[in-house]
């Protein structure tokens, strides 16, 4: 691990506005990158925080994300600007006490070994993953996806260090989410009464403000948001807004021009089931897929009424049918899984008519995770509905934000139909990752450049 050769190699490109904050890194306790998606600002605080360890005489540090792979992509890997580009050739992933790490050792930190923990954030526990280390400098990616008590716990965890350093990154969330009120406004208005002595450098950047990206590239993903959602003012403009209103507001706006008389070129028709209750219906949608995972089509749905498990297993095999009638194939069924049983029923009617079809447990990815998937596709023009698909129009033309939550949250009062939303994106979330890729193509060696002076 100590040879090193070092070959071709790929410089950073700092605006000066970048610059500027990765400098200001030096005399400040806290450092803070906020805004647009894009905007270089993970980039910046793995490129300090790598510089600082260099420097460190402290051999265990910390780096967070919302979880332990989303740490290792955007801070590890960072599209290739991470700490294992930066460390090619001295650092190798193993582990540290149970937890991942990368261990660096060579020239760039004077053939000392230096331990960098990676942990997760988000979940109530996570804190415990970070006890038992005492850490000189902390890298958190999307810190306002992690737990306060996290944020708690890496801040006791590095009290005794000489040097102590966060680095965080995120993008805008509500005006009065915790991380503003607890740390950064906070932080931020005792600085400017001079009673802040640690030191806070903050930075709001936006799309524009990255070098690396041509006015081609910006416009290209500025045209994969819908203007009017939540995400375009936040990821796009770098704005703290609240989630308000209609989600699918360009939808509502205009369903006519989503909806198609007929769908070709599937590659994958889903159905999504979900059940109803006393207040509520049961939902199915059955959604398709184009070749090349281009489009996402819903081509039928449908609300009944709750009743007997017979009357829900004769309605479900009606539809089944009738899917199989129009489009000759189903490719999966992905249902709610707090109900077993009516599952099991469902199971046993298929197999009763001779169907060669199983109904599986849904995934239930992030509920913001499915709604932001829609709007991109809705913004990209890949969305469609097949015309007759009344209650999934319905429900996506009500479906609203909760304002009476921090978080963003779907309205859920029985005032629009949640029902048929869950039965639509059960239908299509275990593609959500094929129909919207992401990468920005970079990657190479790094070459770590002097910016200070």
């Amino acid at each position: 691990m100590h040879n090193i050769k070092k070959r071709k190699t790929l410089d950073f490109i700092f605006s000066d506005k970048h610059k500027n904050y990765i400098r200001n890194c030096r005399g400040n306790t806290y450092n803070i990158a906020e805004g647009a998606v894009r905007a270089g600002k993970t980039v910046d605080n793995v490129f300090a925080f790598a510089n600082d360890i260099m420097r460190s005489s402290q051999r265990i540090h910390l780096a967070t994300g919302s979880t332990v792979g989303n740490a290792k992509l955007n801070i590890g890997d960072c599209n290739g600007f991470g700490l294992e580009s930066i460390f090619r050739g001295q650092c190798n992933w193993s582990k540290y006490k149970n937890n991942e790490a990368l261990i660096i050792k060579g020239a760039s930190t004077g053939f000392k070994e230096k331990i960098v923990v990676f942990a997760g954030g988000a979940k109530a526990d996570s804190y415990k993953r970070i006890r038992g280390n005492t850490y000189e400098k902390v890298i958190s990616t999307e810190v306002n996806l992690h737990h306060k008590d996290s944020i708690k716990e890496m801040i006791a965890r590095t009290l005794v260090s000489k040097e102590r350093r966060f680095f965080w990154d995120l993008n805008p969330d509500h005006p009065k989410h915790w991380i503003y009120e607890d740390y950064i406004d906070r932080f931020l208005d005792l600085q400017k009464r001079g009673e802040f002595p640690s030191g806070i450098n903050y930075e709001h950047f936006t799309i524009r403000d990255n070098n690396t990206l041509t006015p081609e590239r910006v416009l290209e993903i500025e045209s994969e948001y819908d203007s009017n959602s939540i995400w375009y003012k936040r990821d796009i403009l770098g704005l703290r807004v609240i989630a308000e209103g209609l989600i699918y507001r360009s939808f509502a706006d205009s369903p006519d021009d989503f909806t198609v008389s007929e769908c070709n070129n599937l590659m994958s028709i889903n159905i999504g089931v979900d059940f109803g209750g006393d207040k509520s219906k049961h939902a199915f949608v059955a959604s398709g897929i184009t070749k090349g995972f281009r489009n996402l089509v819903v081509l039928d749905s449908v609300r009944v009424e709750p009743g007997s498990p017979e009357d829900l297993n004769r309605d479900f095999i009606d539809f089944v049918r009738k899917i199989l009638n129009c489009y000759g194939f189903i490719s999966s069924i992905k249902a709610d899984n707090v109900e077993s049983v009516l599952i099991r029923g469902m199971n046993n009617a298929l197999a009763r008519e001779g169907f060669r079809l199983v109904v599986e447990l849904a995934r239930k990815s992030s509920v913001i995770g499915r709604i932001r998937a829609v709007n991109s596709l809705i913004a990209q023009g890949r969305f469609f509905v097949v015309k007759g698909s009344d209650s999934l129009v319905e429900a996506l033309c009500m479906a609203s934000w909760d304002p009476k939550r921090l978080e963003d949250s779907r309205l859920d009062d029985f005032s629009s139909d949640i029902d048929t939303l869950d039965a639509f994106e059960y239908s299509f979330e275990d593609f959500i990752g094929r129909l919207l890729p992401t990468s920005d193509g970079l990657g190479n060696e790094i070459k770590l450049r002097n910016i200070f002076g």
